[in-house]
């Protein structure tokens, strides 16, 4: 039985890119077409106009890259929202204030957002703490994407805002993603797949195998899938460690649901994390990962089980882990699939979404 007719507008800072169609725009895609089905009108609000995948089927408004909730103030903050819910979007700042001006619609902030390594500097801390007391009154619903995030939601702006903060994980599509049915153990092959930048601590792992004996060298070979800021930097390090007969770059993949299956395991030495849809994706196609224990990491990872857990930036540790597993002495063998199929699914995602509707 559908729910009665609403009116919804979902607000998210994520620019639409067909060369860069990742989990969330999965996300967006089902919920879309799930609403649909429960006649519920979706007014998207993204900064630019697109029309790859399912974004063509879309009641979407850009704001030409301006300030979403700007535009989303000046143009559509009067219209009958029964809910109004943001993605990708800094939480208590008085555009929440703003919007509460002229809707009565219930406002839910999603938190994506992974926090420093070492915590926010005492002055922004002090910063989050006083926007908390000003405008956490006017988000009805704070949802952190991992149990992690939620602990961060009220760290930063507060306890009082403890019981109106849940968690919703977040999750991906399986059936298109190839499973690798035999490990190889005696030749374990591995990759990344990662925006390249500094805080995906790639730099850690090429420390890591830098360190591996001359034997243990040889036998190591890591794709590097992705683009970014930092692969000069990468390239450079390799090259200044003679490294380049371990490490491949192979750019960024649209593909990478059928590529992670070529793998044994995936490595992603992180220093600062929400809740990886990459991680879900590489246990999905039955690929371990080796990662570090930021964010909400380890809510999907269980050490020795379906990977391996280290201290973020510990290339000491990642070395040994990479060893041991190179020597025989270190093994997953249990299938990584059935963790996300039960807990990690998209379609479960979606639903949980949905559910946020009757509040």
């Amino acid at each position: 039985m559908g729910i009665i007719h609403q009116k919804i507008a979902i607000l998210c800072n994520y620019e639409l890119l067909p060369q860069r169609v990742g989990g969330m725009d999965y996300f967006f895609w089902l919920f879309n077409e799930k609403c649909k089905e429960k006649n519920i009108e979706v007014h998207w609000f993204f900064p630019n106009i697109a029309t790859h995948g399912n974004y063509k089927n879309f009641n979407l408004y850009a704001s030409n890259h301006d300030n979403v909730e700007n535009y989303f103030l000046e143009h559509h903050s009067q219209n009958q929202y029964s809910h109004i819910i943001t993605h990708f979007v800094e939480l208590c700042t008085p555009f929440f204030k703003n919007v509460k001006k002229n809707s009565n619609a219930t406002i839910i902030a999603i938190d994506h957002n992974p926090r420093p390594l070492l915590g926010y500097s005492f002055k922004k801390k002090i910063e989050k703490k006083i926007k908390g007391f000003l405008y956490s009154k006017y988000i009805n619903l704070f949802v952190g994407v991992s149990n992690y995030t939620v602990d961060e939601i009220i760290k930063d702006f507060g306890n009082h805002v403890k019981k109106k903060t849940i968690t919703v994980y977040n999750g991906v599509i399986i059936d298109d993603i190839k499973v690798r049915e035999i490990r190889d153990y005696d030749n374990p092959s591995f990759l990344v797949a990662s925006h390249l930048r500094m805080s995906k601590g790639i730099q850690d792992l090429i420390d890591a195998v830098a360190l591996l004996s001359p034997v243990l060298k040889n036998k190591i070979t890591i794709a590097v899938y992705g683009d970014g800021p930092y692969k000069e930097i990468l390239l450079e390090k390799v090259r200044l460690l003679g490294l380049e007969k371990n490490f491949t770059f192979e750019g960024s993949k649209s593909n990478l649901k059928e590529i992670f299956c070529n793998y044994d395991y995936m490595l992603q030495p992180t220093h600062m994390e929400c809740f990886s849809l990459s991680i879900l994706e590489s246990l999905a196609a039955n690929v371990p990962v080796i990662t570090t224990n930021v964010g909400g990491n380890e809510e999907a990872i269980v050490n020795n089980t379906n990977g391996y857990i280290y201290k973020a930036k510990d290339y000491i540790a990642l070395k040994n882990i990479l060893e041991k597993i190179l020597m025989h002495d270190l093994k997953i063998t249990k299938n990584t699939r059935q963790l996300v199929e039960e807990k990690f699914s998209l379609s479960k995602m979606v639903d949980n979404h949905i559910n946020l509707l009757q509040i």
